[in-house]
């Protein structure tokens, strides 16, 4: 059934706290499918337990599965049929993505992030999953302005690195949700043991953005649609924004380190 319907329906055997947070999912729907428990405690004043109680009175097991729920209500809403070729609507998508991501970019926190890299004794780049591989393909992306970076997937590796990191060192976290508790403790030591940290996620108030120095955003939610084309798109344009930054600032001789890059995978070509 329609979560809105369910709501409806429902709405007359609630308790005051409870129709509370219904009438807040009735009006705020996307923040609640990308959000957390906290972010209905913190809007409508009520506690763990009254949250639990109403997710089950709908029928549900707990808040995740309302959650899914209304994601998947979400989707079915949004998936219309197209007179247009499908992949002209993914390719208008993902042009939309970047634009989105694009309008988000802050001119100051942008150039605050290139100052931390060009100030960072050492660099690193956490994330897991999808966000992780993003990761490594952003230390790969570095080395064409000289940077060399070491981008860790693996969340033990994270901690004990962050465990050894100072006030000189610069830690980058991946999360399109900001919520990825692996990648959220290791940061946590890290902002402890004095590295500055930029956090590049979809959500500006959540658990990662908090503890980071600056916050670059990402445009695309996906939290039924995990690893997307969009998703690792919007944060890989972030990513390129921020090596251009660097290069800008530090005037960098971007063909001089390329012909060195060159000259030296040249030789593994078979046919020269």
């Amino acid at each position: 059934m329609n979560i809105d319907d369910l709501i409806k329906e429902k709405f007359k055997t609630l308790t005051k706290s409870e129709k509370k947070i219904g009438q807040f999912i009735l009006n705020n729907k996307r923040t609640i499918i990308y959000g957390t428990m906290e972010t209905i405690k913190k809007s409508v004043d009520v506690g763990d337990a009254t949250i639990v109680r109403f997710s089950k009175k709908l029928g549900f097991a707990g808040f995740n599965d309302l959650k899914i729920a209304l994601a998947k209500n979400e989707l079915e809403k949004n998936s219309v049929d197209s007179s247009r070729y499908f992949y002209d609507d993914i390719a208008d998508h993902l042009v939309n993505v970047l634009k989105d991501t694009a309008s988000l970019i802050n001119a100051d926190n942008l150039n605050e992030a290139v100052h931390m890299l060009s100030d960072s004794n050492k660099m690193y780049i956490f994330g897991v999953g999808h966000s992780g591989e993003i990761g490594k393909d952003f230390s790969k992306m570095l080395l064409r302005v000289g940077l060399i970076v070491q981008a860790e997937t693996d969340p033990h590796f994270q901690s004990q690195m962050a465990a050894i990191m100072t006030k000189n060192d610069l830690v980058i976290g991946i999360s399109l949700s900001g919520e990825t508790k692996d990648t959220y403790d290791s940061l946590q030591v890290a902002k402890k043991n004095g590295a500055k940290v930029i956090s590049i996620t979809n959500n500006n108030l959540s658990s990662i953005a908090q503890i980071s120095d600056i916050t670059l955003q990402t445009s695309i939610e996906e939290f039924l649609n995990g690893g997307s084309l969009a998703g690792q798109l919007s944060q890989l344009y972030v990513c390129e924004v921020l090596i251009h930054g660097y290069e800008r600032q530090n005037q960098i001789d971007v063909a001089s380190i390329r012909e060195k890059a060159l000259r030296s995978i040249i030789n593994k070509r078979r046919n020269q």
